[in-house]
């Protein structure tokens, strides 16, 4: 029945992610921006090497709780192996823009990949030591890969070719979309391996190496090396961002909202295979999903939530109102999963469904969160106010693994929800006030409409 569902759901919402993302086609002014040769050329030769990157990124997600369950490791291990992955990428969050500015960023996009490479190799061991230690790269190269390659794009665009500056938002307007299209291409094909060809779950991590090894190749004879052009003094930095949020009220609560909204995303990484697959953890003759292919139907979710926000913004819903939206549809499914695995009566169905609604809710928030940073925080000071957001946010979920996995504190998975939905629910009530303490701002509202004209913060 599981298996059943499983397909079922990824080609019903594949129908549907495709007739919204049509509707949303015919809705969206298309801008005739981009459309010069050079800068098609440019930005293919950035998209090269970004999206064999990402594609290699997306490959490991199916199936990483499953190759540790499957190397014999217990749950409360495998929770440390994710916390140490989540501990490196905020430890080393603030360090990689930095150090890419310092050293160069396509020294460290090749650097990326090298790391990466290796991280996927090490998964061929069933030593936990080496398996931690493939963790924490694997928790370096993700902080390197949403920073890096941004950060060369973005120079290159304006120092190297001066194309204009709103091109660049044509460019990650795109890779957002592929993304998107990349991520359910890549489940489906580390569903084949893994399960159609019976490679076991290591065969994805092993398919990831040589797209990171053909993305360094494109980065070392494409590319051009480029620099920070400016001194960045750290610990000022740190220290001014961190003013700046416990002095605003308004960017204190988008901290609030951040952190605890994202911590329950990374603990639903971590929880969604155990739930769903009874057998990764128990050795139990559950019937149970194809892993990639439920990985892709999430995946097509977020891709259904960012086209409802598309279509809601169009039709003059506000940002905020969208980001509540998404924090009660997010609190809903949380609700679903503690009733769906009451240890009396466990429904794998009902919690299927309940993930794939809080993926839709995960769709709906990125956007809708993105305008509402872009609006709100200061240009001068954003990079390490997002620096600190990622603190707490970490801090909750490694903090909420850890103890419920505890041998003294272990109540199963039910109480993870139960942890989750506190959480979502005090975002719902910081969205809440943020909407209430932004409603009568008359200076905010005119910046709106000048940032973006056509969407509306409240």
């Amino acid at each position: 029945m599981m298996m059943f569902l499983t397909y079922a759901a990824f080609f019903v919402l594949g129908s549907i992610c495709v007739g919204l993302q049509y509707w949303v086609s015919k809705t969206r002014k298309h801008p005739s921006v981009g459309n010069n040769p050079a800068f098609i050329k440019f930005q293919t030769g950035y998209f090269a090497a970004y999206f064999l990157a990402l594609t290699a990124d997306w490959l490991q997600g199916p199936y990483l709780y499953k190759l540790y369950s499957h190397y014999g490791f217990e749950e409360d291990q495998i929770a440390v192996l994710y916390v140490c992955g989540f501990a490196s990428t905020v430890l080393l969050g603030t360090w990689a823009p930095i150090a890419a500015d310092w050293f160069g960023r396509q020294k460290l996009c090749i650097f990326f990949t090298v790391i990466y490479s290796l991280a996927c190799f090490l998964k061929l061991s069933r030593s936990y030591g080496v398996l931690i230690i493939g963790r924490v790269l694997g928790g370096i190269s993700t902080s390197l890969l949403f920073s890096a390659f941004e950060a060369w794009y973005v120079h290159e665009h304006i120092e190297t070719h001066d194309f204009p500056k709103e091109w660049i938002q044509v460019t990650f307007a795109k890779a957002t979309v592929w993304n998107g299209i990349l991520a359910i291409g890549a489940g489906v094909i580390a569903n084949m391996s893994a399960e159609w060809l019976r490679l076991g779950p290591v065969s994805p991590f092993m398919l990831a190496i040589p797209c990171l090894i053909a993305s360094g190749v494109v980065v070392m004879t494409q590319w051009t090396e480029n620099y920070g052009t400016k001194q960045i003094k750290f610990r000022k930095s740190c220290f001014e961002g961190l003013r700046t949020i416990v002095t605003s009220r308004k960017i204190f609560l988008i901290g609030a909202i951040q952190s605890l909204f994202e911590s329950v995303i990374y603990i639903f990484v971590f929880i969604w295979t155990p739930v769903l697959d009874p057998s990764s953890r128990n050795g139990s003759h559950f019937s149970h999903p194809s892993l990639g292919i439920t990985f892709s139907s999430f995946m097509v979710c977020i891709m259904i939530g960012s086209a409802l926000f598309q279509i809601l913004i169009s039709r003059g819903i506000s940002a905020c109102s969208i980001l509540g939206l998404a924090a009660i549809t997010a609190l809903i499914s949380n609700i679903l999963c503690i009733v769906s695995t009451h240890p009396d009566k466990v429904n794998r169905n009902l919690s299927f469904i309940a993930f794939l609604l809080m993926e839709i809710a995960v769709g709906m928030y990125f956007q809708a969160m993105t305008i509402v940073r872009e609006k709100i925080l200061p240009e001068v000071h954003r990079s390490s106010i997002m620096n600190w957001f990622r603190v707490p946010l970490n801090l909750i979920a490694c903090v909420t693994l850890m103890l419920l996995h505890d041998e003294n504190f272990r109540h199963g998975n039910r109480l993870i929800f139960v942890v989750s939905t506190l959480l979502m629910s005090l975002a719902v009530w910081s969205v809440f006030s943020f909407i209430k303490l932004i409603k009568n701002d008359e200076e905010l509202k005119c910046q709106s409409s000048e940032i973006n004209p056509g969407v509306t913060l409240v």
